[in-house]
Formats: structure tokens, C-alpha cells, sequence
């Protein structure tokens, strides 16, 4: 019996991000995936190889997200990179058409700090009209401390407390990615489950970020879910999946190594 789980999220050129890493963490767990490309990112090997952000037509995203939908009845979902309002009207309309078993949010903000007027009107749209339909959250340490108003989340119960935070804005279960960014020689993410939170701890591979890392992790905790997993299980075999994609990375040529899937063998 074939799993399927649908994404729908960025297009990342280089292979090191978005719907492409996606789709290659379900089919390292035995997913079928399905996808729904909202926005083309490339970076500029010119400008330092900064984000260059295309968003898809909204009417584009609308006839995706029916095909998918219309072809296979799914019942489990990863939403990642939105990033315009006309992106995420368009997506949580898509989502409200059916009703969903996890809805798995991996919340890519895009206001980076600083007053940015339309970049935070857009963020506080993804998380009134998607944020509120998920039933589980993966922020990375950034997006946690901005959707917590937390300023810094240097502790397992700073880390809980902000899962706590979240939560209370609409998903049941809320895992936050600790990753290089948490202080101390481990990785550490926190899943809270609407009454205690479980900690997952790694030693770090190395001290740099490696690009794909939490996309991989969110990706599959969705694959797992599809399955049949409970969420603590999920997650487990989530973090083992992203370790592995670490320890396995790619040098990319750019800034940061990309995480390799591939590297993951499943027992």
C-alpha cells in the first residue's frame, strides 16, 4: 500500500531547500509525495549569493493545490515557504476546501527584525490565516522567538515555553528546532504536546548551519504522520533522519553545505 503526502511550498533551484528537499525526505521514508510550488527562490552566485524571491501567480498556486487534491484523497499536508499575502490567501482557502488529519506548518517568516511595515503585515497574516489552521508548528529558533515574543531561547524551558506560546495560537503540537543556534555542543529540539514537552538531543556535527537542515526535519515528521506515526514517534525518527542528512551534508559551492537524505537508511 502506497503512503502519500503533499507539500506545498518554495521551489529552491539548487536542490539545498523548499519543496525539492521536501520531496526527497518523503521518498527516503517510503512517501509518495505530491507538490504545489508557490514562489521560485535562486541565490545570486553575483550579489553574494543572495535570495532572489519569484512569487507564483495566485490563480497558479489555486489550480495546484485543486489537481493535487482532486486526483488523491490526502489527508496529510506540509506548508512551507508563502511569503505574499496573495500566497497565503489563496493556500489557507485551499486548505479550509477539505478537512485535513496533520496539517504540519513550517512557518518561513520573512520580516528579519527592524520595522519592515508590509514584511511583518505578511507575517502576522501567515500566522492569523495559516498558523491557526495547523496541527503541528516547526519554527526554527528565529521564527520561535518572533512568534513567542520571546527574545532569546537559550534553555530547554525557554524553548518550552515558547512551543507553549505558539500552541496557544492554534497548533496542537508545536516542535521547536533548536539547532546550531541553541547554545551548548547539542542540538537540541523541544516538542510540546499540549501537556509536557519531550526534548530531542543530538550532538551537533559541527557548528555552522547546513542548509536544508529544517526543512528536512519538518518534512519528515510530515512523511511519518502520513503513516500512521504519533507525533513523539514521528518526531523521533525525524530528528535520526535529519542527523543523518547532517552528518552526510554536501558541499554546495555557496555559504552553507546542503543536508543529503541520502544519508538516511531507514531500519
Amino acid at each position: 500500500m502506497v503512503t502519500y503526502a503533499y507539500v506545498i511550498a518554495g521551489s529552491e533551484a539548487t536542490g539545498g531547500a523548499g519543496i525539492q528537499v521536501d520531496l526527497k525526505t518523503f521518498h527516503q521514508l517510503g512517501v509518495f509525495g505530491m507538490g504545489t510550488i508557490t514562489c521560485v527562490v535562486s541565490v545570486d552566485p553575483k550579489n553574494d549569493w543572495a535570495h532572489r524571491f519569484v512569487p507564483l501567480d495566485a490563480g497558479l498556486i489555486a489550480d495546484q493545490i485543486e489537481a493535487a487534491t482532486s486526483i488523491r484523497s490526502l489527508d496529510t499536508v506540509k506548508v512551507g515557504m508563502l511569503g505574499t499575502a496573495a500566497t497565503i490567501d489563496v493556500v489557507a482557502a485551499g486548505l479550509k476546501r477539505q478537512a485535513w488529519k496533520n496539517v504540519v506548518v513550517d512557518p518561513v517568516l520573512i520580516c528579519k527584525g527592524g520595522d519592515l511595515g508590509p514584511a511583518r503585515e505578511v507575517d502576522d497574516q501567515l500566522r492569523e490565516k495559516i498558523l491557526s489552521q495547523a496541527t503541528v508548528a516547526t519554527p526554527n529558533y528565529f521564527e520561535a522567538c518572533t512568534l513567542s515574543g520571546l527574545d532569546r531561547l537559550e534553555t530547554v524551558e525557554e524553548m518550552t515555553e515558547a512551543a507553549r506560546i505558539i500552541s496557544a495560537q492554534g497548533p496542537r503540537y508545536v516542535l521547536v528546532k533548536g539547532g546550531v543556534d541553541f547554545p551548548g555542543p547539542d542540538a537540541v529540539d523541544v516538542l510540546w504536546d499540549g501537556e509536557a514537552a519531550t526534548v530531542y538531543s543530538e550532538p551537533k556535527v559541527g557548528h555552522e548551519r547546513v542548509s536544508g537542515a529544517g526543512c528536512t526535519l519538518a518534512a519528515a515528521v510530515t512523511a511519518e504522520l502520513a503513516k500512521g506515526a504519533g507525533i513523539h514517534d514521528a518526531v523521533r525518527v525525524a530528528k535520526d533522519v535529519v542527523t543523518a542528512s547532517i552528518k552526510g551534508r554536501v558541499p554546495a559551492g555557496t555559504p552553507f553545505d546542503w543536508a543529503w537524505q541520502g544519508a538516511y537508511a531507514s531500519a
